[in-house]
């Protein structure tokens, strides 16, 4: 650990999640968006499905750890979806089984402290044109996009610390969707992270959680220690530049 400790917000899932951190991507992003303010950690495994990780949950996320995540943001269900293979070569897990993991998975990271969020992010359609495996469906993606809906609106509807991202209608606003938001029918272009970092800001910005993770409501970390004139002089130089500005008016636009 280094310090200052800040608010710990951790990103969990497959492939989407493993290479989100790429340039243009939705991690990136994040990180970006709360820097000096939080921690965006990530947690990735390409290809894992929700089975996989519900085995590794006390390894990923212990309980005894000194810092618990003030925010999880969760994503299987791309590679659950797979068709099924007759020798049990794909990494699909049944509906039920694939829902009930979620659930598991969140009741989890929620309990590991009383100010522990998650967000649940629904199962993205795919671009079946881009595709050149016939084992991923634009409808199955719809099924377990649903699936992962109606379960957390059924966790929330007790506990308003789950939240969920319908990823699925969300990258079809839209238009050209199957074009422009994919590099390979399956994983994130820019313009699909783009999309998700605004869904995930404005989730945090309208929720009621406290303490509030949203951008404006936290402490920007050593803030005090600059004069202020070394504050007018830092406006001026990276002013000119657009840096901090560029910051805020993304922020405005997302949420």
């Amino acid at each position: 650990m280094v310090g200052p400790a800040r608010p710990l917000i951790v990103l969990f899932g497959s492939s989407i999640v493993q290479y989100s951190f790429g340039h243009g991507g939705w991690g990136a992003t994040l990180a970006h968006f709360y820097s000096r303010q939080a921690d965006v950690v990530l947690r990735g495994y390409a290809g894992w499905n929700s089975r996989q990780a519900l085995q590794v949950l006390p390894t990923v996320f212990p309980k005894d750890a000194p810092v618990q995540p003030s925010l999880a943001i969760v994503y299987f269900g791309g590679n659950d979806s797979c068709r099924p293979h007759p020798y049990g070569l794909s990494p699909h897990v049944p509906l039920s089984d694939y829902k009930e993991n979620m659930r598991q998975i969140g009741l989890y990271i929620r309990s590991l402290s009383e100010t522990t969020r998650v967000v649940f992010l629904s199962c993205p359609p795919v671009s079946e044109k881009m595709l050149v495996s016939s084992l991923r469906t634009y409808e199955a993606c719809r099924v377990y996009s649903n699936a992962c809906i109606e379960m957390c609106n059924e966790l929330s509807h007790k506990d308003q610390s789950f939240k969920v991202i319908d990823l699925f209608n969300s990258i079809q606003k839209r238009q050209d969707w199957a074009d422009a938001c994919f590099i390979d029918g399956i994983h994130f272009s820019e313009t699909a992270s783009e999309i998700l970092a605004a869904e995930i800001l404005k989730v945090i910005s309208e929720s009621k959680w406290e303490p509030s993770l949203y951008l404006g409501d936290l402490p920007t970390e050593f803030e005090d220690v600059l004069s202020e004139r070394t504050k007018l002089c830092k406006l001026v130089i990276h002013g000119s530049c657009g840096f901090p500005f560029d910051k805020t008016m993304k922020m405005q636009r997302a949420i």
